[in-house]
């Protein structure tokens, strides 16, 4: 009797196994996942040898790419040069223009924010001046004093006749503490949830929303790194918490209606309606490359990983300098090897982290690749005070600014959206305030772990893209 179980036993067992590996087989094809080599043999070997786990795991945490075209935006044609320039600028238009980016588009008026007072100045303005239509997108809406400000200016004027919508990833919402929606929706604003965190594994639990954007009449767009919550702008003095240094900038033009459309994409998707139709947006073919900028956006819904192919690709074509600043560094192999190399050939690569950042598992994670870096000739500098910013500034003809961190998760998994600058005088003004940052930090000192922190860092790393 017990072979006869044991058999039986062995035989569903197989079955099973054989099913979980013919789904990621199936779901990795189908879907275009394109894994880095130790993620695709941890879930095989998962599926293997624990595959009641891992299946139902591999459909909450698996997918890396959304199925079908719904991140481009319809109607776009966008222009890949021929040119035979050299500079960084024309190269880096024309490998976004390969992955089917935005044109890159003409702006005016760009206001970079030096610290928080400043971006919840202009945060408030374009909230309180807006006369047709307020679009915000964020990661998450705090449950504090500046979140309900935020929210109460949104209601006011939603009831003053202008058409507010507000897009919250699904896990960010409890993050910032559950706000409360329903006192938006009955003043009129329009609240969706960004793959709802319970609701929607099918569609990628694990792939969250991190994108951060304010449209204002289709015409003004403020953007960066800063959610919306206390320690983004003003810190919580009552407590003696001082605010985090972040990156946040607005702009209008076209560029404003290419984010536009971005949004509006993304509104659709989450609120299950087909993708919106779009009138051109003003050619600017003829403008000058360095006057422009071009929008960025990477992840599930993009077919390239276009962020890190920018920065990988940068990275190899630097010639003078490459100077970043980002809260977790926890990058893959391609493009920790593309910093090293900069760095060995003699460009001078120059990243801000903070000594503590407010995740600690991305602080453990971070040493191996920052041991890496120091060892190649690479300046490492760490910040007393938290650095929410992203932003990476390429010689001078190239700066990428926005939501992205230095990180697996941000590379890979989550939605995201960067501005990439080409206009010499405005990558001058992003990288200034770099190094505005970097000047008060303390340079990094790499120390050689004993085992145990070896071991542990192994172990932290291996969960990379959950970080």
């Amino acid at each position: 009797m017990l072979e006869v179980l044991a058999r039986n036993w062995l035989t569903l067992h197989g079955l099973v196994v054989v099913l979980g590996l013919g789904v990621y087989v199936m779901a990795s094809r189908a879907l275009h996942q394109r894994r880095h080599p130790s993620a695709a043999i941890a879930w095989v070997v998962m599926l293997t040898l624990l595959p009641y786990v891992a299946l139902p795991l591999y459909f909450m945490f698996g997918s890396r790419k959304v199925s079908g075209r719904q991140g481009l935006l319809p109607g776009e044609t966008t222009v890949v040069r021929s040119s035979g320039a050299g500079d960084l600028s024309a190269w880096a238009r024309r490998l976004a223009g390969a992955m089917s980016l935005p044109n890159a588009s003409n702006y005016a008026d760009l206001r970079i924010h030096r610290d928080g007072q400043e971006a919840l100045v202009a945060l408030r303005s374009l909230i309180e001046g807006a006369q047709r239509s307020i679009d915000l997108c964020t990661f998450l809406l705090a449950r504090d004093a500046l979140g309900r400000e935020v929210g109460e200016l949104l209601m006011q004027r939603a009831r003053a006749g202008v058409k507010v919508r507000v897009l919250l990833d699904g896990f960010g919402v409890w993050l910032g503490g559950h706000f409360d929606l329903d006192s938006l929706r009955a003043a009129g604003v329009e609240v969706v949830k960004f793959v709802p965190a319970l609701k929607s594994a099918v569609r990628g639990l694990n792939l969250r929303n991190h994108r951060k954007m304010l449209l204002v009449d289709g015409e003004r767009f403020w953007t960066g790194g800063r959610n919306i919550g206390g320690e983004y702008f003003e810190g919580d003095p009552a407590r003696g918490r001082a605010p985090w240094h972040d990156l946040s900038f607005d702009l209008r033009g076209p560029l404003a209606e290419r984010a536009q459309q971005r949004f509006d994409v993304d509104w659709n998707y989450a609120s299950h309606l087909p993708p919106p139709r779009f009138a051109a947006v003003q050619d600017d073919s003829g403008a000058e490359e360095s006057q422009l900028a071009q929008l960025i956006p990477s992840g599930p819904d993009q077919v390239d990983d276009t962020v890190h192919a920018l920065l990988v690709s940068g990275a190899f074509m630097a010639r003078e300098r490459i100077l970043a600043v980002t809260p977790y560094f926890v990058p893959d192999a391609a493009l920790l090897m593309a910093l090293t190399l900069a760095a060995r050939r003699g460009v001078a690569v120059d990243l801000v982290l903070p000594a503590r950042s407010n995740h600690r598992l991305a602080d453990v994670a971070r040493n191996r690749p920052l041991r890496d870096l120091a060892r190649a000739g690479a300046r490492i500098w760490l910040t007393a005070h938290m650095v929410h910013a992203k932003a990476i500034v390429i010689d001078d003809c190239f700066a990428l600014v926005g939501s992205a961190n230095l990180d697996a998760r941000s590379l890979f998994l989550n939605y995201e959206l960067m501005v990439a600058f080409y206009r010499p005088s405005h990558i001058a003004a992003f990288a200034a305030w770099i190094d505005g940052e970097r000047r008060i930090a303390t340079a990094y000192r790499a120390q050689t772990p004993g085992l145990i922190r070896d071991l542990a860092e192994g172990l932290v790393l291996w969960l990379a893209f959950q970080l």
